[in-house]
């Protein structure tokens, strides 16, 4: 990250005239909550990194004023850095932010549910990563870095090292989450300390798992993405009625309000199926 940091450092002296000293502290920021992220040096970076990045901001619950000054930051520095041949191609280029705040998550309903792990049948490791991103709730950057001896089978619990603001905490995992590991860890070839490898033994990259995805998409017919596994846990809980700290805890939401987006849709999803039988 050495590199990265003196790019930054250059960045911001050739634009001393340019940016304002506020200016400064909002990009810096930006650029090294960014960086803090993707835990990637600038040359390894891609487009996805930084949708990525956005997602986590949307959970979050940041406006969609503040996610576009963080947005032009990375622009304008990997735009320079790309103009000054630090980096081949600039992975900010074509991403855009919505203009409308839609600040509600999206989330799976049982059937689509159903469907997501009936599609990953033919595949013990899809299943498995399936199933742990639903029933753990965990943000995908926590569930590519999960090791196996950070799992505590007899408890049915996983240790995120290294959750959002390096915050550490424990997630929990059913019976029938277990099974599906446990299948997948008695086929896979690979020796890895990593729960999800990739064939040379390394840690899968978010790219790789978002591309699967997109697979079940197109071959489902509705979108569905590893946040939105994460949106369906929470909001699951909600339906079910689990105290809204206790769904915080296990999402790793710093702030309640957060959370609470959950309870608002599973109240007017019980309004909507209200209404429905009164026609």
């Amino acid at each position: 990250m050495q590199k990265t940091l003196e790019v930054i450092d250059y960045y911001f002296k050739d634009h001393k005239t340019r940016f304002s000293d506020n200016t400064v502290r909002v990009y810096y920021r930006s650029l090294k909550q960014f960086f803090g992220f993707i835990e990637k040096p600038i040359d390894a970076v891609k487009t996805a990194d930084i949708r990525s990045w956005l997602n986590e901001l949307d959970e979050s619950g940041f406006s969609v004023r503040t996610k576009r000054i963080k947005l032009i930051s990375l622009r304008l520095f990997f735009r320079y850095a790309f103009e000054e041949g630090i980096i081949k191609k600039d992975p900010a280029y074509n991403i855009k932010i919505k203009l409308t705040d839609d600040s509600k998550p999206h989330y799976l309903n049982k059937r689509q549910l159903a469907e997501l792990f009936e599609a990953s049948k033919h595949s013990k490791r899809d299943r498995a990563l399936i199933h742990t991103l639903y029933v753990t709730g965990v943000r995908i950057s926590e569930l590519l870095n999960i090791r196996l001896e950070d799992i505590k089978w007899d408890t049915r619990q996983i240790w995120i090292r290294k959750g959002k603001g390096n915050k550490e905490r424990f997630v929990l995992f059913t019976a029938e989450c277990a099974e599906r590991l446990k299948e997948y860890l008695k086929t896979r070839k690979q020796k890895s300390p990593y729960l999800f490898c990739n064939n040379r033994g390394g840690r899968l990259s978010t790219e790789w798992v978002q591309k699967i995805f997109r697979d079940y998409s197109q071959k489902l017919g509705f979108k569905v993405t590893p946040h939105m596994l994460r949106h369906t846990f929470g909001a699951h809980l909600a339906e079910k009625g689990m105290k809204q700290t206790h769904i915080q805890d296990l999402l790793g939401h710093e702030s309640l309000n957060a959370t609470r987006v959950y309870t608002r849709l599973t109240d007017e999803a019980r309004k909507t199926k209200y209404d429905s039988y009164q026609i």
